[in-house]
Parts: structure tokens; sequence; C-alpha cells
């Protein structure tokens, strides 16, 4: 077992090399947005991403784990699936980006954002781009193609950074000297800016498939693509509540916040406290790249149940570790966010807790994947979005963007409960819940320390107020007591006599 674990530990790191830049690069680019964009226009480049997250989960229809699943099937050519699933998405995104272009006026308008039609058509643009290149990103997945795979995806990285980089930082300085790109963008800085950034990196990401573009035969199956979305669509319709579920948020912010008149600040606000929390997200989207090709080939090891479940400890076990390691020194964290962007820095606990069960949801859902019942996932994440629905209308009038961090923590908290239970029938996995729970319990334990031992002896230690040695001590004790946890983990994980 120790081997199939390493494999998986080393495809999560050089996949996640890529998945880390682009995640810190991301995080770096937040001390710039929150200090030249207004909580306003930040606003409005959250709800422009939530929409094109929704809309890339249509446009690929499952296939991504569709390709895997039907590649691995005996007596079924590689190439064949690959080259179905690459021409039936190059024709839905193209027919997709032409709507998008010749209604592009009309939908900004509609959305409030009049004259920014090029946003619109550069959103078609991304979407288009990014599920085309999905499939081959899929391919290179299955093929095990990690380093590849980690280029491709850092070159995109640097080319949306140098871009951001020179709009936002060179560009407003020397703008007589590029006015030919007015026909894009504004000349002042705004939400336009990082839109337009995203669109160039996913052109040039297309540019660099163009090799692989080539060795695919354009040969569409019928037969095999029929067989491919009758298992990929359900896979599409239950990850889209689900999507849906993790940006319902910020759609509904426009409909139901606190301050009616102010709701793109107040979204604001929110995005800016969940990028603290973008850690735990970035662990969780590592772990998934590698783990999902590595569970199906796998799955039919006689052992594999067995790995399923010591593989779900491991990772409980880190994010506890990424939980406390961010909240007990959220203090030199927060100082990331421009000072009017740190009024909601309180919900990034819920959010930290909320994205690891995101994490444990994603292991104890691949029963349904790996014994075919794909349709079982549209109703455990259509219950999480009922959730969602419910706190977000009844609680965010009153409290605003806690409700959409709560929101999200009770949705995950159901889907979780309901997939593991159904989980346990249909394809049983020996979890140890005692030893899961128990990392868990100690992750809430030191948390809970790091509290009280603040108000007992820090109660006046924070950043801008304390001493060098007050606030090197505060970190210090902090820091002994992510240690304690990271002891107690280990020491329960590997204790096969106790908490079975």
């Amino acid at each position: 077992m120790a081997n199939p674990l390493k494999q998986l530990a080393g495809q999560t790191v050089i996949y996640g090399l890529s998945t880390i830049l682009a995640r810190i690069i991301n995080f770096l680019f937040v001390p710039i947005y929150t200090r030249v964009l207004s909580p306003e226009s930040y606003g409005v480049v959250t709800e422009f991403m939530a929409y094109i997250a929704v809309l890339q989960v249509v446009l690929v229809m499952g296939l991504e784990t569709g390709c895997f699943r039907f590649a691995n099937k005996e007596g079924v050519n590689p190439k064949n699936v690959y080259s179905s699933a690459f021409v039936t998405v190059f024709g839905v995104s193209a027919s997709f980006l032409a709507l998008m272009i010749a209604f592009a006026s009309p939908i900004a308008s509609w959305l409030g954002y009049e004259g920014y039609g090029s946003c619109i058509m550069y959103m078609g643009g991304i979407l288009a781009l990014d599920a085309v290149t999905a499939i081959l990103f899929a391919k290179l997945r299955q093929e095990s193609k990690a380093l590849k795979f980690a280029i491709f995806k850092t070159i995109k990285i640097i080319t949306e950074t140098a871009a951001n980089l020179f709009l936002f930082l060179w560009f407003p300085k020397h703008v007589d000297s590029c006015r030919w790109l007015l026909a894009f963008i504004p000349e002042t800085p705004d939400f336009s800016y990082v839109i337009f950034a995203i669109f160039i990196s996913c052109v040039v990401c297309g540019l660099l498939f163009i090799p692989d573009f080539a060795r695919l035969s354009f040969r569409l199956d019928r037969k095999l693509m029929k067989q491919m979305l009758a298992y990929s669509l359900p896979l599409m319709v239950a990850a889209l509540p689900g999507v849906v579920n993790d940006f319902l948020d910020r759609i509904l912010f426009r409909f139901f916040d606190t301050n009616a008149d102010a709701w793109r600040s107040s979204l604001g606000l929110y995005q800016a406290a969940v990028k603290l929390a973008v850690i735990m997200n970035l662990f969780i989207q590592m772990f998934r790249y590698a783990a999902e090709p590595f569970f199906f080939r796998r799955a039919k090891d006689k052992d594999s149940p067995a790995l399923y479940a010591t593989v779900q400890e491991y990772f409980t076990a880190f994010c506890g570790l990424v939980f406390l390691g961010v909240i007990l020194y959220i203090d030199i964290i927060s100082l990331i966010l421009g000072p009017q962007f740190r009024a909601a820095v309180g919900i990034v606990p819920v959010m930290l807790l909320s994205y690891m069960i995101l994490g444990m949801l994603f292991n104890v859902s691949m029963w349904y994947k790996l014994s075919g019942k794909t349709d079982m996932a549209i109703w455990i994440t259509l219950s999480g979005l009922a959730v969602t629905a419910v706190v977000i209308v009844l609680f965010m009038p009153r409290y605003s963007y806690w409700a959409a961090a709560f929101g999200h923590l009770a949705s995950y908290v159901v889907m979780f409960v309901i997939s593991s239970v159904l989980g346990a029938r249909y394809y049983p996995i020996p979890y140890r819940w005692g030893r899961i729970m128990g990392i868990i319990a100690v992750m809430g334990l030191v948390y809970g320390a790091s509290l009280l031992l603040d108000k007992v002896f820090f109660c006046d230690v924070a950043i801008g107020t304390a001493s060098a040695g007050q606030l090197v001590a505060k970190l210090g004790v902090h820091t002994l007591l992510i240690i304690l946890y990271a002891a107690a983990s280990i020491f329960m994980i590997r204790k096969r006599s106790i908490l079975r």
C-alpha cells in the first residue's frame, strides 16, 4: 500500500506545482486588486468569475471524467475517446462563443454594465478556450504526463500574471504609447482589466496545444460518444448544482444583500476574505487532479477500499494542519488585504472549515464514479444547493456575507453526510470514522486553546498595536500548538489499535 500512496503523493506534488503557482499568484494579486480597485469594482470581478465557473461545467459536459472512464475500458481505443470528446466539445463551445459575440451588448446592459460588451466577448472566449483545452489537459492526466500538464498550466499562469502587471502597473502611466489597447480596455483601471488578462492567457494556452490538436484524428465515433455522454452528462448535471452551490452566494448578493444599494461592495469584501482561505482550496485542487485518475486505476485492486480509507485519513489530517496554519497566523496574513477590505476577515475560519469538508466530500463521493451510479450524484448535490439557497435567502438580508459563509458550511456538511451514508451501502469503504473524527476534534481543541490563550495572555496583542516582543510571543505559542496538533494526528493515523 505504501507504493501507491507514494505515487499519488508524487503526482499530487507535480500537478500541484502549476496549481500552487496559480493560486499563489492569484493570492499575491489580492494586495494589488484590494488597493487599486474599489470594493465595488472587485465585487464585479467576483460576479463575472462566478458566471464563468458555472458555464465552464456546462460546456465541458462532464467529459473529463468520462474520458478517464472509457479510456480505461477494455476494447476501447483511447485515441477514439479523446478525439470524439474533443470534436463534441469544440462544436458546442464554438456555437456558444458565436452567441456571446452576437449578443454581447444586450447581455452587458441586462447585467447593468452598459458599454462593457467587450467583457462579455472576453468571457465567451475564456469559456470556449477553457472547455476545448480541458479535454486535452484530461488526456495528459490520463497518460500520466504530469510534467507537461504542469508546464502548460504554468505558462498560462505566467501569461495572466504578466498581463495583469502590464495592465495595472505599466499601462496607466504609458497610455499614449499604447493607445491601440484602448480598443480593448478603458483608460482607467477597472474590473475589465482582470477579465482581459485572463482572456489573453487562455489564447496563449490554446496556442501551446497546437501540436496536440494536430495529432488528433478529429473523428467522431457516434456510438462511443453516445455511451460517453450517457455516462458524463449525469456527472455534468450533478456537477452543475455543485458549482452553482459554490458560487450561488456571489450571484445572489445582487438580490439579497443587507445593503441593496452597495451589494457589489459587500461582495468585494466577502471575496477578499474568502481569498485568505485559498490555501485550503489550493491543496484540495492539487489533490483532486492526481486522485481522480489514481482512484480509477486502482479500482480493480482487491485492497483498494483499504487504500482509499487511508488516503482519507492523511487528507483530513493535512487539511487540519492548513486550517490551523492560516487561522493561528491570521494577524499577519490579513495584512495582505487593503485596509478597506479587512472588515470581513472574521469569516475566514468558517470558509476554511467549509473547504475542508468539501475536500473530504470529494473522497467519499468517489463511490458513485467508481460504481457507475453517477445519477445519484445529482440528488446529493441538489440537496446541498437547496441548503445553500435556503440559508442565503433567509439570512443574507440580515447578516450579509456571514450568511454566505455559513451557507457553504451547512451545505457541504449535508452533502458529506448523505454521500457517506449512500457510499456505505453501494460501494463500502472501511473508513475509520473514529480516527477521522478524532483528528477533527484535536484540530478543534487546538483552535479553541489558541482562542483561550489569546484572551488570557494576548488580549491586546494585534498588528499595529503590539510590540515586536508581544507579537513574537503570541505567534510562538501558536506555532507550538500547531506542532502539537501535527504530532497528535500522526500518532492517531499510525496507531492501528485505537480509534477504529
